[in-house]
């Protein structure tokens, strides 16, 4: 691709010293470098060493194995294309080079941007985890399989980035990134954002910085400054310019380079003698493709129109050009008109000095001379292998509505769809509407872009669409769809009450018509209606689950889990726990025996849900664990979190601290790539029960804030429980008392409102309030006992057991440890003994309750659960026995990415499997390893273990 912008380019279409440059060319150059080892210097453009130094910068550190990405903005003509090619130029000689030119035209093709850049390095997508090669040759459109998650696309792209930078460092370079596709920006900005020791420079140059690209390290390039630009206009306008002409060009052009050699060739001899008015109503970049238009009005209207050709087909493949010349008539003469007018390039690819050029072209030509140049494009693209190319020439030569033209375009947007561009997808649909003839099939398509624009974010393009089809005559089933995809963009863009009640009426709108949808969208109506809990309407909740239940009767003898857990959900919301109950366990039951499939994935928060509520740790460790594994299979992210925020609780109940720590880390890491707004429960729990109070109070308080600007009745539970369990860790049990009876309306709400109660015994015992104590019992019981499962009983027995005296205390409390240890729930085994000691240290019995106590100090300590441990502790104290708690050290010393990293190593992970699971690359991996090994004084893996054992985190405090 010609893309010379150099200061003294005499025409308008140019072949400068950059012409052997093409859309992913690779430099090779011999290594070589200028003084101290750095890039060596090369005639610098006029105005711009810090820009240069910058740029040069990122080069030098790829070259040392470091990484960095630099998004480069500043209006059109301004000079970013001239900076990116002298940087190439330099770096030519030191590092591979790969530089692309994003085209407007290319803005609908799924992964277009990205097949572009990765064409010279495509090969080593074969060194990739399986997942991730399958997924980028499903966004390629090499293979056939469900659309790939965008994660591990970008996570694939990554890893050929990496491979391509093995050898002798790696610079990627994007001008017009303004115009990728949404889909390879979003891989490109996920990359870029893991960078960090792969020896990879990644620049991109765009108009205005993309809220895709948001946190990247930014460089504004302005115009030039008065000088510089007084020097660039005298090389433009050797014959000189009236002085204040001179200063009028540069105010009005703001330094701009492009506008200061390309505004000055519009004026006659009268205005650079002192005539000059000012044209300054136009913006500037449509003044700048004035003056180049004007300069392409004398051409013959040939070479117009092969300029034109050129610039509707972004490829720059010249075979393409030469045959689509062919069958418009033009031959060789054409070409070398072109050429001697210097207003053509032939090469290796078709270019333009300047992206501006390839836009003023397009834009000046008639309707009737685009639809021709698009029409012989279509003729010569190969259906075979370019089909969805052809189909957007087809649209673009096509004046009127043609359903063959219409359905060509549905074609694309399915292979779209395939390869995870929901975004062209929608494009594609939007374009077929507008060329369906059919009032009815114009509606189903105006349907399905819109769904597609929902799908990747969209909601308020995705209401635009729907109210185009509002005047169309749709079927039923389509007036039922329109209604569903308008309440959930509407409930996605407002989150409102109205919101439930809208897809409540959607739901019934689709009755008899779609049944998966039916109930896919009555569970979308409920999970709206609970998040608010106590924060929420529960006239609303209600509402939706007697509408479930009215509309699926049959789901009683339905063995499908998704049915049953609707049902069993819909009955706790109306008619409590106990007539739930049947129904939730078989749903459970066939969650567990049924093989899990992708759609079950959205489902199965609601099946552990059920879970915790069944008081069943084996079957919410099953779940959680499948839903991880399966979330992670599909690369569906979105449902990761979620999904890991279910394992964290297991972790800490299994006693697994470490473990829960290490899926928080994976959270945070998925957060940062993607913005998901899980709050960070995990977090709070962590702290509170390692006994952490200065973090644990604040993640309280953030979370509770949270709660409440998002009406989400859940975070006060999270915070309310975790902060009584702090405090009972601690030994505070009045503050325990003041946080956990807050729960105490709302245990109807179960989950961790329910088990709140727990904790308001244990406090109010020690506080002496037995009243209080008495009444959370009661409740305690009446969510336990129904349920029935041995876990439940114990923390019952346990619970009861500190309302009692004597025998009966005693027997409680040995039964409630026995079911506890079968359960294999060892928290609860060491916070039970601890009870114990406690109670027979207060009836006279030391020897008994030193029994006890090591044990339980014993058990807290391995889980580290360092207040409960303490606690153990200082009774130990008091029976006679000196017993010091070890306290973790700190992990200040390494960051939260090398702790990441190393408790993943400690599992046993490979590189390239941390990297999967944080987001990095496998370099990067080993580079945090090798700090670890050093602040650690460790050699090998096997060491971590014991290294990482005294360690917890502080550096994730809110």
């Amino acid at each position: 691709m010609l893309l010379s912008c150099s200061l003294n380019s005499p025409g308008m279409i140019h072949a400068g010293p950059c012409s052997d440059r093409m859309r992913g060319r690779r430099y090779c150059g011999a290594s070589g470098s200028g003084e101290g080892g750095q890039m060596p210097d090369i005639a610098p453009l006029r105005g711009r060493r810090d820009e240069l130094a910058q740029l040069r910068s990122l080069v030098d550190r790829a070259r040392d194995g470091r990484s960095g990405t630099l998004l480069v903005s500043g209006e059109a003509g301004v000079g970013k294309t001239a900076l990116l090619d002298h940087l190439t130029a330099q770096a030519a000689p030191h590092v591979r080079i790969e530089h692309i030119v994003a085209s407007q035209s290319e803005l609908e093709l799924a992964y277009g941007g990205l097949q572009q850049l990765c064409g010279n390095m495509v090969q080593s997508a074969d060194r990739l985890p399986a997942p991730q090669q399958e997924a980028i040759e499903v966004a390629f459109g090499l293979c056939s399989a469900p659309a790939p998650s965008p994660f591990l696309v970008g996570l694939a792209l990554l890893g050929i980035l990496t491979e391509a930078a093995e050898e002798r460092g790696l610079l990627c370079v994007v001008d017009d990134a303004q115009w990728l596709d949404q889909a390879s920006a979003r891989a490109l900005a996920f990359a870029a954002r893991r960078l960090q020791a792969e020896g990879i420079a990644l620049v991109l140059a765009m108009r205005e910085a993309d809220e895709v690209f948001a946190g990247l390290t930014h460089m504004r390039v302005e115009g030039l400054g008065h000088e510089d630009a007084c020097e660039l206009l005298r090389l433009a306008v050797p014959g000189g310019l009236d002085r204040k002409v001179r200063d009028q060009l540069i105010a009005e052009s703001r330094g701009n380079p492009l506008a200061l050699r390309e505004l000055p060739r519009t004026l006659n001899p009268a205005q650079i003698a002192g005539g000059f008015s000012p044209t300054g109503s136009l913006p500037l970049e449509s003044r700048i493709e004035q003056s180049l238009v004007a300069q392409l009005a004398p051409l013959p209207a040939p070479v117009r129109l092969l300029l034109l050709l050129a610039a509707a087909e972004p490829t720059g493949d010249p075979g393409l050009l030469w045959r689509a010349s062919a069958v418009l008539g033009l031959g060789p003469e054409v070409f070398d008109a072109a050429k001697d007018a210097e207003a053509f390039a032939v090469g290796t690819r078709v270019g333009f000095r300047h992206p501006l050029v390839r836009s003023a072209v397009y834009r000046a030509a008639s309707p009737a001379d685009r639809r021709r140049v698009h029409a012989a494009l279509a003729d010569v693209t190969s259906v075979e292998h370019d089909p969805d190319r052809r189909a957007w020439h087809r649209a673009g030569a096509t004046p009127a509505p043609d359903e063959n033209v219409a359905a060509d375009l549905e074609r694309s947007a399915v292979r779209a769809r395939t390869r995870g561009g929901a975004a062209a997808a929608s494009a594609f649909l939007e374009r077929a509407a507008e060329l369906t003839p059919s009032p009815i099939h114009r509606g189903r398509r105006l349907i399905a872009a819109a769904e597609a624009k929902h799908d990747v974010g969209a909601p308020a393009e995705a209401l635009r669409l729907l109210e185009s089809a509002r005047a169309l005559p749709l079927t039923a089933l389509q007036e039922a769809l329109s209604g569903r995809l308008r309440a959930r963009a509407g409930y996605a863009l407002r989150r409102d009450r109205g919101g439930v009640q809208s897809l409540l009426d959607a739901a019934r709108g689709l009755e008899g018509l779609d049944p998966v949808l039916t109930r896919d969208t009555y569970i979308e109506a409920l999970a709206a209606a609970t998040y608010g809990g106590r924060l929420g309407d529960a006239e609303q909740v209600t509402a939706v689950a007697k509408a479930i239940l009215a509309a699926t009767p049959a789901a009683e003898d339905s063995e499908q889990a998704r049915d049953l857990i609707l049902r069993g959900q819909a009955l706790l919301a109306t008619e409590g726990q106990e007539a739930a109950l049947p129904t939730l366990r078989r749903a459970q039951r066939a969650f567990l025996e049924q093989a899990p499939d992708f759609l079950e994935l959205h489902w199965m928060w609601f099946a552990s849900r059920a879970a915790q509520d069944l008081w069943d740790p084996a079957g919410l460790r099953t779940l959680a664990q499948r839903q991880v594994e399966l979330a992670r299979a599909e690369g569906v992210v979105t449902v990761l979190p979620i999904a890991l925020s279910l394992l964290t609780l297991v972790q800490l109940t299994d006693g697994d601290l470490d473990g829960a720590e290490a899926s928080c880390d994976e959270i945070d890491a998925i957060k940062e790539v993607t913005g998901n707004p899980l709050p960070r429960y995990g977090r709070l729990l962590l702290a509170s029960y390692r006994g952490q109070a200065d973090q644990a109070v604040r993640w309280a308080e953030r979370i509770r804030a949270d709660g409440r600007a998002r009406g989400e009745g859940y975070a006060l539970s999270a915070a309310n429980f975790s902060e009584a369990v702090l405090c009972n860790g601690l030994g505070r049990f009045a503050d325990a008392v003041a946080c956990a009876r807050r729960e105490l309306p709302y245990t109807h709400e179960l989950n961790l409102a329910m088990r709140t109660l727990l904790e308001l015994v244990e406090a109010a015992t020690h506080t002496g309030e037995q009243a209080l104590a008495e009444q959370a019992f009661n409740q305690l019981a009446d969510v336990t006992r129904p349920v029935g499962t041995n876990y439940a009983l114990a923390l019952l027995r346990m619970a009861e057991a500190q309302l009692r005296s004597g025998d009966e205390a005693e027997e409680l409390f040995l039964d409630s440890i026995k079911r506890l240890e079968q359960e294999r729930i060892p928290i609860w085994v060491g916070r039970c003994r601890l009870l114990y000691g406690e109670a027979l240290n207060r009836l006279g019995r030391p020897t008994d309750a030193r029994e006890q106590l090591r044990t339980a100090h014993e058990v807290l300590s391995a889980c580290g659960l360092n207040g409960f441990a303490q606690r153990a502790a200082d009774e130990l104290r008091s029976c006679g026995e000196t017993l010091r708690v070890h306290g973790r050290a700190s992990a200040a010393q390494l960051t939260d990415q090398e702790l990441n990293v190393a408790r993943l190593a400690r599992e046993g992970l490979t590189n390239r499997e941390i990297g999967a699971r944080l987001f990095i690359s496998a370099h990067t991996v080993e580079y945090h390893l090798r700090k670890v090994f050093v602040k650690l004084g460790v050699k090998r893996r096997t060491e971590l273990q014991p290294a990482l054992a005294g360690l917890t985190s502080t550096a994730s405090s809110p």
